[in-house]
């Protein structure tokens, strides 16, 4: 069963959400705090697996409270739902700890896929943003400083590596490509080369990671 924590500055959403996840078998609330900073102290008890934030994509005190969640020795994934974010500000926040970012108006069941995404170590972005948030990626540091590559992936390293991450193999990705299985292979090569891994599941890993693939 997936540990929630829920995190919010009113007490109406923090309710609204608890009963949402609460709604699921799948999951169990172990609390609901009024802030990020909160969430990171109320971790180190509780340990959930995931903590559901809805805040404002402006509020400077993200990044740190995301920082501040990280450096414990409990590391949750992070589910942040927020009114109209950037593109530029979703891709900050996959670079601090964030896992799924949602529009609040996000609806329940996106809201639980979400959450059960981040759990399994998945990257979830609303269709509305996705492809501008992983656009905006490469300019924007790595604020946890896990596994930088020391080169960024091509837009088409992107796309194969969210293809590994699906299980598909060489000939069906060149398919669905248009380009041969022999520049799938060169591509795939690269990806280990750029991301310092020796294998499919850890080029995923260490993508996922770094907020390169997404559900």
């Amino acid at each position: 069963m997936t540990r929630v924590l829920v995190a919010a500055p009113s007490a109406v959403v923090r309710a609204g959400l608890e009963a949402l996840v609460a709604s699921s078998p799948r999951f169990a609330v172990v609390g609901q705090v009024a802030s990020i900073e909160a969430a990171a102290r109320a971790s180190e008890t509780l340990l959930p697996d995931v903590v559901l934030v809805e805040q404002e994509w402006g509020d400077d005190l993200l990044v740190p409270g995301l920082l501040a969640l990280g450096a414990g020795s409990h590391v949750p994934a992070v589910v942040v739902l927020t009114e109209n974010p950037s593109a530029l500000w979703a891709a900050v926040a996959l670079r601090s700890r964030v896992r799924a970012v949602l529009p609040r108006e996000a609806t329940a069941a996106e809201i639980i896929a979400a959450v059960e995404g981040a759990a399994a170590g998945l990257v979830v972005l609303h269709p509305d943003t996705a492809e501008a948030a992983l656009a905006s990626l490469a300019a924007v540091p790595d604020t946890t400083a896990l596994d930088a590559p020391a080169q960024p992936l091509t837009p088409r390293e992107i796309e194969v590596l969210h293809m590994l991450a699906e299980g598909l193999g060489n000939k069906i990705v060149a398919r669905r490509l248009g380009i041969s299985e022999h520049t799938v292979k060169f591509h795939v090569g690269s990806i280990f080369s750029k991301l310092n891994v020796s294998s499919r599941t850890e080029a995923v890993t260490v993508g996922v990671r770094q907020g390169l693939v997404m559900l």
